[in-house]
């Protein structure tokens, strides 16, 4: 199963991509939300992992793009955030998150989600 995993901070993200692919899934990674968008339609992934603070696109704004798009309107988009308040939490599900995980967070929680998401938990 392909995940994209769209996060700026180089050292979480790669904590992060060691867990998921020891978990058997095929890791796409990107350092803004614009490159995720733009590895999303090369890489089609099943399920999409953003963080909310990123330069360039932030994961707000790239769920928009990919709930705009008929390609990913209904895949499983998880945002990954330091931004706990409810409003925020708010703000990332009327974006169209299927799910918002607060950091920090364990890679195991991260993992225990994809798999809820995609049916297997």
């Amino acid at each position: 199963m392909k995940v994209l995993l769209a996060d700026d901070e180089l050292r979480l993200r790669k904590v992060v991509v060691l867990h998921l692919k020891k978990a058997g899934f095929d890791v796409i990674e990107a350092s803004n939300g614009k490159q995720a968008v733009e590895l999303a339609k090369i890489h089609n992934p099943e399920i999409i992992v953003l963080d909310v603070m990123m330069p360039e696109m932030d994961g707000i704004t790239a769920c928009k793009e990919f709930r705009k798009s008929p390609e990913f309107a209904k895949t499983p988009i998880i945002m990954l955030t330091a931004k706990a308040t409810s409003d925020d939490i708010e703000v990332g599900k009327s974006a169209g998150a299927s799910e918002y995980l607060t950091k920090p967070f364990s890679p195991k929680e991260l993992i225990e989600k994809i798999q809820e998401l995609m049916g297997n938990g």
